[in-house]
């Protein structure tokens, strides 16, 4: 492995993939955000969940709202729609004309706050089709939620009988493949045909770079390292990295960072979802180091997002250095506190 840098300079990246929840605990959540990122798409599921424009442009306000009474004024959220059977194509292009990112795929229970989701993706055809027409695109949480297909294969199956199915059906619609977990679905995505359009990305977290699904079961339950899609196998993480620190510009940087109060993380039946906002960067410079491959990041984390979603690159830059942080036991949220991945432990880098 070649030797390491100990300080590297990046444009600022963006997180295309995160859960800022809403009322009391936003604040919290993004101002570890905001320290870090310049722009991250807003995930829809509330409760209720964000369904109709007028909702989402609700949600923006409240997000802008927190933002002035934190006194940032460099991050921009950017709003998706949470897609039921019921979205309509007349939905779909306001969105387009109002500035709404993508369009989020839940299947019905796949995560949390999920069960307004979809329960057949033939009853979205007509949605799908005013996406595909008008450029949103469809942002999947890529798993089968069947009971009888087991947890760690839900993502493969959902390849074969969803994913690869659709894109045959419009094969022009911008797909962005969320939190992928799978060395399937790391290979799906790098040898996808296209027809020469970049129409189908991936999305790759933290802990799925840099955990196996071992760290679950490390002494005993680890409920803060439990998130849905689940950790998988040592072969998989390898795979994701391998794809994350591979310069493809069709898999970038989404946290799916989500807050969940510590109370609802240890308990009887704890929620999913890991908090890895407050040191994100440190976490994807360990991943990419780790392999030799820190080149790789600034592609990763602040361009190929951007290029796919046509945005503009971030002009402005942050730098990351090889000092130590230790991580908080616990964070303040709201009322409650929230338990950060990687808690108690310390990391190599850190924002400076």
């Amino acid at each position: 492995m070649p030797n390491s840098p100990t300080q590297i300079e990046l444009i600022q990246p963006d997180d295309w993939h995160l859960h800022i929840r809403d009322g009391e605990v936003m604040k919290d959540v993004l101002a570890d955000t905001a320290r870090q990122f310049a722009r991250a798409i807003i995930m829809p599921n509330l409760k209720p969940p964000v369904t109709t424009v007028d909702l989402a442009n609700a949600y923006r306000t409240r997000i802008e709202v927190s933002l002035k009474s934190l006194g940032v004024t460099g991050f921009t959220p950017l709003m998706t729609l949470y897609l039921t059977d019921n979205t309509s194509a007349d939905e779909v292009r306001k969105a387009k004309e109002q500035g709404i990112t993508g369009i989020k795929l839940y299947p019905a229970g796949a995560t949390t706050n999920s069960d307004s989701g979809v329960s057949d993706i033939k009853h979205c055809y007509k949605a799908l089709e005013a996406m595909q027409a008008v450029g949103i695109p469809l942002l999947v949480h890529g798993e089968v939620t069947h009971a009888d297909i087991d947890i760690f294969d839900r993502e493969a199956v959902f390849i074969d009988t969803v994913l690869e199915p659709l894109r045959k059906v419009f094969p022009e619609l911008k797909i962005v493949f969320e939190h992928i977990t799978t060395k399937q679905a790391a290979h799906y995505v790098r040898d996808a045909a296209t027809g020469g359009k970049n129409t189908i990305a991936a999305t790759l977290t933290p802990q799925h770079l840099l955990m196996n699904r071992n760290a679950i079961f490390a002494g005993g339950i680890r409920p803060h390292n439990y998130c849905l899609p689940v950790l998988k196998r040592e072969e998989h993480r390898v795979a994701l990295l391998e794809a994350a620190t591979s310069g493809n510009p069709r898999f970038f940087l989404g946290t799916d960072s989500a807050p969940h109060a510590k109370g609802a993380k240890e308990a009887a039946c704890g929620c999913a979802g890991c908090y890895s906002a407050f040191n994100a960067l440190g976490l994807y410079a360990e991943a990419f180091e780790s392999v030799g491959k820190l080149d790789k990041l600034e592609g990763f984390a602040s361009f190929f997002g951007p290029d796919f979603y046509h945005l503009p690159r971030n002009i402005q830059k942050i730098t990351l250095a090889k000092q130590a942080q230790k991580i908080p036991t616990e964070l303040p949220l709201g009322n409650d506190t929230i338990v950060p991945l990687r808690a108690g432990e310390t990391i190599a880098w850190s924002l400076v």
